[in-house]
């Protein structure tokens, strides 16, 4: 999902404890070269409302790694980590892993459901964080997606209340800072671990929001599809998926690491996402070894006998959902649907969900619909259900996860349309579409229904 979220930030922020490395100098990026032209037109699904926040930004603890490159050899990276996070982490129990095409949580195997709620890592306020997990673990959603990724090109004039790293042509700085760096996410882990709530990470958006690729597009020379190929874009994304992975691979609250939120190389050949996949996924496999790896993709399909080749089937995106499937440090597949936006009407998703599952019976793998909503206020309930339903009864989805929960009080707001608020007023949405499903999976027969 992309957030046209914007924070409004008062302060400056004070750089201390810089180390400065100079970064490599800029090369030249290729685009791929596009082998189709789309024979459709469509609408991007991402129209969200603006949110805003105020935060104030104390003095900052930046940390660096070096990129350093050479006509003849691979980029060489000297890496400068954070300091210990200063939150209890590493406990609560065995990991999560893939049990068939279902997963096994605390040594039980079993379908549930959960949700999505990529500003976590954004709260500035333990008090908040603490109410966000409270509220999920009494709903009984096992899951919840949070943004692992906050970048900025300007470290003195942030996007985001919270920023991770900061990339521009100086280099590519971590921001160690316990109050509006990665002390943020420690928090969010280390809570996640209290509250037996089991936490999804991408480590990159494809989209603007919180820096994502354009902020490594802006500071290294590449563009939205050089970047899965470009040695110096890739370098750095590198390094950072080491440092968040190497940081939280000790905490069973990570379900699993995912690639990137919604990649995409729109008009690219398919095999572009699918060998980045293949080589960001063995990487990751190679620092942890205790939590699953997923792409993170909305399901795209370029596969003969699937679909009717409309936009949705037609490899536009750059995503193939059966090859990547197939990848084998992938352990499960993720879709998205949204039907207002794609152009689609609203009982397609049934299909959909039923497509995708199919794909996974056959690949024996699991396979999760990760994101599904609707920005009709009105009818969250009448629309969603039927797709909910859909899980419940006909496939053997592992689990599902609305966009986007949503609460409120916080001392920010990042909710769009699509969000469902907690509520727990029998007949209301959350009631319904979170308290009463989420039990609905946990009470499901743990046998693969098809």
């Amino acid at each position: 999902m992309k957030l046209l979220t914007s924070f409004a930030v008062i302060g400056l922020a004070l750089l201390s404890e810089i180390q400065v490395v100079l970064g490599a100098p800029a090369t030249t990026c290729k685009t791929p070269k596009h082998t189709s032209t789309p024979k459709y037109t469509h609408t991007p699904k991402h129209t969200s409302k603006t949110s805003k926040t105020t935060a104030k930004h104390a003095s900052l603890s930046l940390s660096a790694k070096v990129i350093i490159t050479s006509a003849t050899s691979k980029p060489l990276v000297s890496p400068i980590a954070c300091p210990a996070p200063t939150v209890s982490l590493g406990g609560g129990g065995p990991f999560a892993t893939r049990q068939g095409r279902m997963f096994n949580i605390q040594s039980k195997t079993q379908f549930f459901a959960g949700t999505n709620s990529w500003w976590l890592s954004q709260l500035q306020s333990n008090a908040d964080v603490n109410t966000v997990f409270s509220q999920l673990a009494l709903t009984q959603f096992i899951v919840t997606r949070v943004w692992g990724f906050s970048e900025t090109n300007n470290a003195a004039a942030p996007q985001n209340p919270n920023y991770f790293q900061v990339l521009n042509s100086t280099g590519q700085y971590f921001n160690c800072d316990p109050n509006n760096g990665i002390g943020r996410l420690d928090y969010v882990v280390s809570t996640a671990e209290a509250k037996g709530v089991k936490l999804v990470i991408p480590l990159l958006n494809n989209y603007g929001d919180l820096g994502g690729i354009p902020a490594y597009t802006a500071a290294f020379a590449c563009n939205s599809t050089s970047f899965y190929t470009d040695t110096q874009c890739q370098s750095a994304y590198k390094n950072y998926v080491e440092f968040i992975v190497s940081r939280y691979k000790a905490s069973p609250a990570i379900f699993s690491w995912e690639l990137a939120n919604e990649p995409r190389c729109s008009t690219c050949p398919t095999s572009v996402i699918t060998n980045w996949a293949t080589s960001i996924s063995a990487y990751i496999k190679s620092l942890d070894s205790n939590h699953m790896v997923a792409l993170g993709d909305e399901g795209w399909f370029d596969t003969a006998g699937i679909g009717d080749g409309s936009y949705a089937y037609s490899g536009y995106e750059g995503v193939d959902f059966v090859k990547n499937l197939a990848i084998s440090t992938l352990d499960y597949g993720t879709f998205h649907c949204y039907p207002d936006q794609w152009g689609y009407n609203n009982t397609w998703p049934n299909e959909w969900i039923v497509q995708h599952n199919a794909v996974g019976n056959t690949a024996g793998k699991p396979v999760v619909f990760e994101e599904y909503g609707s920005t009709n206020t009105a009818d969250h309930q009448l629309l969603m259900t039927p797709w909910q339903q859909t899980v419940l009864q006909n496939t053997s989805v592992a689990y599902d996860s609305f966009w986007q929960f949503g609460t409120q009080p916080l001392s920010i707001n990042p909710f769009d349309n699509y969000a469902v608020y907690y509520n727990t007023t029998t007949g209301s949405d959350y009631q319904v579409l979170g308290y009463q499903h989420a039990a609905a999976m946990l009470a499901k027969n743990p046998v693969a229904n098809q």
